[in-house]
């Protein structure tokens, strides 16, 4: 009985010990076809062809939801396909759920040119803030900034003439027409 125990054991352990390194293997397996995935899309993604690396990054985020660098690259060449709003959407998850400062600041800095195409300029303006906490020196994104908020400047200016015509508008339809009498006496 003792001997049959302990081949018991021996069996265990190795059916155990198989399950664990097959999960090993295919955990390993699986992040090299993740990784694969993503150096498919970013090879397309350089040569210009932006709508074939989607699927790539799709497969990847699908093999490994929590990776926000497939992310990230999946939002860079949705704006570049003219999906702003998808690709603003990657950029927000990557602001709310990323920690690694560099793909925050990348993230924020292409929010804030999507949001400046759009002519979202408040929003745009504080996503370039955003990246510029992040990383002081990039130029870029302060420049973008500068551009932004000039914008702000120009547009506002014409913003209050628009609103000073309309309460002039609402002024003249509020005054009553005069009647030919009190026409015949301003005149005198």
């Amino acid at each position: 009985i003792l001997l049959a125990r302990t081949k018991m054991e021996n069996s265990m352990k190795y059916i155990l010990l198989t399950i664990l390194l097959s999960s090993i293997a295919s955990f390993a397996a699986f992040s090299q076809q993740e990784n694969d995935l993503l150096a498919e899309g970013n090879r397309l993604y350089k040569e210009g062809k932006y709508e074939e690396a989607i699927p790539y990054y799709k497969k990847a985020l699908e093999a490994n939801s929590s990776n926000l660098t497939a992310l990230y690259n999946l939002s860079a060449v949705l704006s570049k396909t003219g999906k702003p709003e998808d690709a603003e959407k990657g950029f927000e998850t990557i602001a709310k759920n990323g920690n690694d400062k560099s793909l925050l600041q990348k993230s924020y800095y292409n929010q804030g040119v999507m949001l400046s195409r759009q002519k979202k300029l408040e929003e745009s303006i504080a996503a370039y803030k955003k990246a510029l906490s992040l990383d002081p020196t990039d130029e870029d994104s302060r420049f973008n900034l500068q551009k932004a908020l000039e914008e702000l400047r120009q547009k506002q200016p014409q913003k209050k003439n628009e609103q000073d015509k309309k309460d002039k508008k609402q002024e003249q339809q509020q005054t009553p027409p005069a009647n030919k009498k009190q026409m015949e006496q301003w005149l005198q």
